[in-house]
């Protein structure tokens, strides 16, 4: 099977897919074929460099490849759509980022850095977008639970690995993000309700 027929098979898996494939998932396709590992791996390579120039590109995160539109292109297609862009409060962003950064952490923990309460909201909220999971339970009194990212937060940052995280040194303050981020401008309150705004669900 020539190379170019083998990238238009990947290009058209991706995009029926819908989520990010693995290599050897892409593999199990071209079982007929015996594609090797390899073989996948380099039409993948060729493919990237065919969306250089185009509005898609070939993406690898956590769970995968992925085709996406190009970020620099976010302005243009976001006037497909009518609807308000989902807006996240700074309470669970902090709380996102600490989980994150500080894995495994635990919600007292959390609360202990950012000097106030965590509202059950965040955390049911983090798991029903299934961006934190429970790694375990500490060993102390209580056995509280310990918080850890997934797969499906990497993906939707676009990331990997945690490896691609900006380190501490690159995140600059939270007021300068705030343009990037669409994040909420309301001062944090004790209210639950407050912490956390999304203007539509999924």
């Amino acid at each position: 099977m020539e190379i170019k027929q083998i990238k238009n098979i990947i290009e058209a898996v991706l995009l029926a897919a819908g989520e990010p494939v693995t290599v050897k998932r892409l593999q199990n396709i071209f079982s007929e074929q015996e594609l090797t590992y390899n073989d996948i791996a380099k039409a993948l390579e060729q493919l990237g460099e065919d969306f250089l120039y185009r509005g898609l590109e070939l993406n690898e995160v956590a769970n995968g490849f992925r085709l996406q539109t190009k970020e620099s292109l976010q302005p243009w297609i976001s006037k497909l759509w009518e609807e308000k862009p989902k807006k996240y409060s700074r309470a669970l962003l902090e709380t996102i980022a600490l989980i994150a950064y500080r894995q495994p952490v635990t919600r007292g923990e959390i609360e202990d850095v950012r000097g106030v309460a965590v509202s059950s909201y965040i955390i049911r909220t983090l798991m029903d977008r299934e961006w934190i999971r429970v790694l375990g339970y500490r060993d102390v009194p209580g056995k509280p639970a310990m918080f850890g990212t997934t797969k499906e937060f990497l993906d939707y940052f676009n990331m990997k690995s945690l490896e691609d995280l900006p380190t501490l040194a690159e995140i600059k303050d939270m007021e300068a993000l705030m343009p990037e981020l669409d994040l909420d401008p309301k001062p944090k309150e004790d209210n639950f309700q407050a912490q956390f705004i999304n203007t539509e669900e999924e």
